[in-house]
């Protein structure tokens, strides 16, 4: 089984990264300042090959066709990589407003009952919910009692019971109705309801920019206008010298100068980070994603079904003053025979844990007893005679004194002691007498505590966010290791604790599963929803975990520092190239009117033409040469922050210098013959 749901796991991801191949979007390219520039000048250079003289005597067409050629293969190169990079868009609010339109309605209307769209739905209308059937806007139950599925909401698991007239009578659009059938009074008008508030703070939530992000942008923008600035005035210097600079030479001057190579790279390196983490069975949205977080100062943790497995499971069995352990769990199994719900398959797992034993065939040929909202109860009525019971330990106590039973001294005190500890009470009862109870309980999923310390380790802060009351929500942060936590939280508690931590100025990383969480994804830097949460999760999010596991935070964090050190590198790279490219093309601008220059042609180049193209042809080429690497990544190995600088400086600064001289030369070499 395990081998198969890696392999589907596998085509998923395999599917999700063919898909993210799309067209290509001029909007990408306009967001790098470095590329918008290269498509400037084949702009140009295209222009002056059916218009030479279109900005004064120009070189020959020969040399206007092969600088556009070279600069077309430049973008092409670059932007080609971007679509793959960005293949999936930001998070968006569709698959909410989605699920709100496919939901339809049967309301009343005195003595009819008509389906209708749940968007024709107005406050004050009244509708029928049965069981199995979508609850289609917020509002009121007026008649009836029904179990709730809650769970595509607010991702707790466990059915809640709605009752007219009761405490827990409203009810939320879109959840599901799983047993009995209730009346609804409509208490919101279209635009006012849950599920339109969930939308609304999605499409107002808004990813921040990283710092890393921010200080690569501004050395791309600086160093572009720097060196357009210089090609501006370079003709000015020129006609002062009495030398004319055609505008193809010009712009293959700044195409060169500019550090095109890292604008041409940064998507491949998305693309890196983006295809490790698939590694780890992690569906990254974006390169920009795993980016971030290799920034990641804190991770916000919504509990159940990311901390915990989300579904409440036997976890001990607690006898009364005259039974055992193993007496309860065999009345508990007994009861559970033919219960397929998680609660009841964990009963009978608990019993092969603990290697107790009961009769099967003891159960065979029962009345099987079915959950219902009024009686808060299942179980068996056996071909004996005897009656097995399970449920609400007041529905049971109310039960068994019907029988004329009584009610063990201590059940009231065990009962109350499993529900401060973040549990769930159960009373199992046979006839007049009640055995025990089954402790259910959110279970943390196994070795939570030791990933969280590691995260502690790395300087990354733990925030649980749940909607559980404070002690049940210190419980089970007590029992993860996380270092804070959030009880009763809204969804805007969680969007406001993520926004007060980038105040501060750290990267916000969120997992969720729930529509509720889908606001708090959007917003966190780094928004990762487990394959187990619901679509509007998974669109929210810029990250998918198909493992369902919050503490591979830690591997997508490794994999983010590897993602910058790599584009620091290639960065540094890129800057570096510069400088041999200057002394390739600057003296070929001007050896000519300035035999002086020859000096500073320590390439001995061939002739200002081949020069110049070499340059141009040597920046195209080293894009894709550099895209293994880029995708590999730059390797990391413990060293101190000062050491790490100085080899990256020297493999990557000097080698940047190095390899342009002995690339231009190659390429003069093998061109001279056409020029």
């Amino acid at each position: 089984m395990k081998n198969q749901a890696s392999v589907m796991n596998r085509e998923l991801i395999s599917k999700a990264l063919q898909q993210s191949v799309i067209k290509l979007n001029p909007r990408l390219m306009m967001k790098n300042p470095v590329m918008f520039v290269v498509e400037v000048g084949l702009i140009i250079s295209i222009l002056l090959i059916f218009v030479p003289n279109a900005f004064g005597e120009s070189v020959s067409t020969g040399f206007n066709i092969a600088v556009a050629v070279i600069l077309l293969f430049t973008i092409l190169f670059a932007n080609f990589a971007e679509a793959l990079a960005e293949g999936r868009g930001k998070a968006q609010a569709d698959s909410l407003k989605k699920t709100k339109k496919e939901i339809m309605a049967h309301r009343v209307d005195g003595d009819k009952v008509m389906e209708v769209p749940s968007t024709d739905l107005r406050k004050g209308d009244i509708v029928r919910v049965s069981q199995g059937e979508m609850i289609p806007g917020d509002g009121e139950v007026i008649k009836g009692l029904a179990s709730v599925d809650e769970s595509a909401i607010t991702g707790e698991s466990a059915p809640v019971i709605k009752e007219a007239g009761g405490d827990f009578s409203s009810v939320t659009g879109g959840t599901m109705v799983i047993s009995d059938e209730i009346m609804i009074r409509i208490t919101s008008d279209p635009g006012e309801s849950f599920m339109d508030r969930m939308i609304s703070l999605v499409e107002g939530a808004e990813r921040q920019k990283t710092p890393n992000e921010i200080a690569l942008n501004t050395v791309l923008i600086s160093l572009t206008i720097i060196f357009l600035m210089v090609v501006v005035t370079l003709p000015f210097m020129a006609n002062y010298l009495e030398i004319d600079l055609a505008v193809p030479v010009l712009i293959a001057l700044l195409v060169c100068l500019i550090p095109t190579t890292i604008g041409g790279l940064l998507s491949a390196i998305g693309i890196a980070g983006m295809d490790r983490v698939t590694r780890f069975n992690v569906l990254a949205m974006s390169g920009k994603a795993v980016e971030a977080s290799g920034d990641i100062n804190t991770i916000i943790l919504d509990k159940t079904g990311t901390i915990t497995y989300g579904n409440r499971m036997a976890s001990e069995f607690v006898p009364t003053d005259e039974h055992t352990a193993q007496e309860v769990g065999y009345w508990a199994a007994i009861s559970s025979t033919y219960d397929e719900t998680p609660e009841g398959r964990s009963v009978l797992e608990l019993m092969k844990k603990q290697a107790w034993t009961y009769d099967q065939e003891l159960g065979m040929g029962a009345e099987i007893i079915e959950f219902r909202a009024e009686t808060r109860m299942s179980g068996l009525n056996l071909p004996d005679g005897r009656k097995v019971r399970k449920g609400a330990v007041d529905a049971v106590k109310n039960w068994v004194t019907e029988q004329g039973g009584t009610i063990p001294p201590s059940l009231q005190a065990n009962s109350d002691a499993i529900a401060s500890a973040g549990g769930t009470p159960l009373a199992v009862a046979v006839d007049h007498t009640i055995y025990g109870l089954i402790y259910l309980k959110d279970t943390v999923k196994a070795g939570m505590k030791e990933r969280f310390e590691q995260m502690r380790s790395m300087g990354i802060k733990t925030i649980m966010c749940t909607g559980d009351n404070p002690l049940t929500a210190a419980t089970i942060a007590r029992e993860a290791g996380v270092d804070d936590y959030i009880a009763e939280s809204t969804p805007e508690d969680k969007i406001a604790v993520i926004r007060r931590e980038q105040a501060e100025g750290k990267l916000v990383a969120m997992t969720g599963d729930g529509t509720n969480d889908a606001p708090a994804l959007a917003q966190a830097d780094v928004g990762i929803a487990m394959n187990s949460g619901t679509v509007a999760a998974k669109e929210a999010a810029n990250m998918i975990d198909l493992d369902s596991d919050p503490s591979k935070i830690i591997e997508v964090v490794a994999i983010g520092k590897q993602l910058l050190m790599t584009r620091g590198s290639l960065t540094t790279f890129s800057i570096a190239n510069d400088i041999a490219k200057y002394f390739a093309i600057i003296p070929a601008m001007f050896m000519v009117a300035i035999p002086q220059m020859q000096l500073l042609n320590v390439m001995n180049l061939h002739s200002p033409t081949s020069a110049i193209l070499s340059a141009l042809i040597f920046n195209a080429v080293i894009i894709p040469i550099l895209i293994p690497l880029a995708m590999k990544g730059v390797a990391y190995k413990p060293m101190s922050s000062s050491r790490l600088l100085q080899r990256n400086l020297f493999i990557y600064g000097f080698g940047g210098v190095v390899v342009p001289f002995i690339g231009i030369k190659v390429i003069d070499l093998l061109i001279q013959w056409f020029v």
